[in-house]
């Protein structure tokens, strides 16, 4: 990858205010993302654990830098990738930042609830690890990027867990360990607000884009905001009504000629073209 993007990204999170970064499972998506105008793209481990029906808990290092590698490879959209717990202690947060640098992504999210991560997480059961032990992880994945513009983002569910302010403190305290963003989870709008001006540093939000205007949220100061769940959740719903109406024996919302269409604008997108061109240059007219 080059480093140039990664400073560019950096970059703009640093100066440019609300970034808004979607759901991106996957390459096709990283591509639609880009051909949207979209600053990045998240691939979250929620979303991948679903995806896998494994739980976030379940994933390993490698499947996290596969996926994130798949997508880096055909696109050029910037990818923050969710590094959940890092996979255990420091000496595992090392080695994730060792391969989703090399699988080319921008910035990685590190959280800090307790290793391994418990399934519980998803319905809202959290342990928090204590402060010393996170910002030990911070600074191994300092230590352990090769190149400084990588970001890292700390997050915290400490405002869940403990307080609001504890998540303050904690989050000030992952900035001093090397953290370039932090993310905590703000339980209403009140919180939302202050968050960002109670930080010395950028701040990032994890949740519906939907909750607020792109000019709400760069009013607010928030540097990232990233959106988990809309894409996932949406395309899931219209799967499942399609194919609840096809089982049916009705047709599905979507007639033939136009499920075709999207499918024709999906190759486009995808970058079949580049291929076709090569197989034009390189096989017998005709065949």
């Amino acid at each position: 990858m080059d480093g140039l993007a990664r400073a560019s990204f950096r970059r703009r999170v640093e100066d440019e205010g609300s970034l808004m970064i979607p759901h991106c499972p996957d390459a096709l998506t990283a591509r639609l993302c880009e051909e949207l105008g979209f600053d990045g793209g998240y691939l979250g481990g929620g979303g991948l654990g679903l995806s896998l029906a494994v739980s976030e808990a379940l994933l390993t290092t490698t499947e996290l830098a596969q996926a994130a590698a798949v997508i880096r490879r055909r696109s050029m959209l910037p990818l923050v990738v969710d590094g959940g717990v890092g996979f255990g202690d420091a000496v595992h947060v090392t080695r994730m930042v060792w391969d989703l640098e090399a699988a080319g992504v921008h910035a990685i999210e590190l959280e800090d609830q307790v290793a391994p991560k418990r399934a519980s997480h998803h319905r809202h059961v959290e342990h928090l690890v204590p402060v010393e032990v996170m910002l030990g992880k911070i600074r191994a994945a300092v230590a352990a990027r090769q190149d400084p513009d990588l970001l890292l983002i700390a997050r915290t569910g400490a405002v869940q867990n403990e307080s609001f302010d504890s998540a303050v403190e904690r989050c000030e305290a992952y900035f001093t360990a090397g953290a370039d963003v932090v993310m905590l989870l703000p339980e209403n709008d009140e919180q939302r607000a202050a968050a960002p001006r109670l930080l010395s540093g950028p701040m990032a939000s994890l949740t519906s884009f939907d909750l607020h205007t792109p000019q709400q949220w760069a009013e607010f100061g928030y540097s990232l905001v990233i959106d988990p769940v809309t894409g996932q959740t949406a395309a899931f719903s219209a799967l499942r009504n399609a194919y609840r109406l096809q089982r049916s024996g009705r047709p599905s919302a979507h007639p033939a000629a136009q499920s075709f269409a999207v499918f024709e604008q999906m190759q486009r997108l995808a970058g079949f073209a580049d291929l076709y061109d090569i197989e034009r240059a390189t096989t017998e007219p005709g065949t």
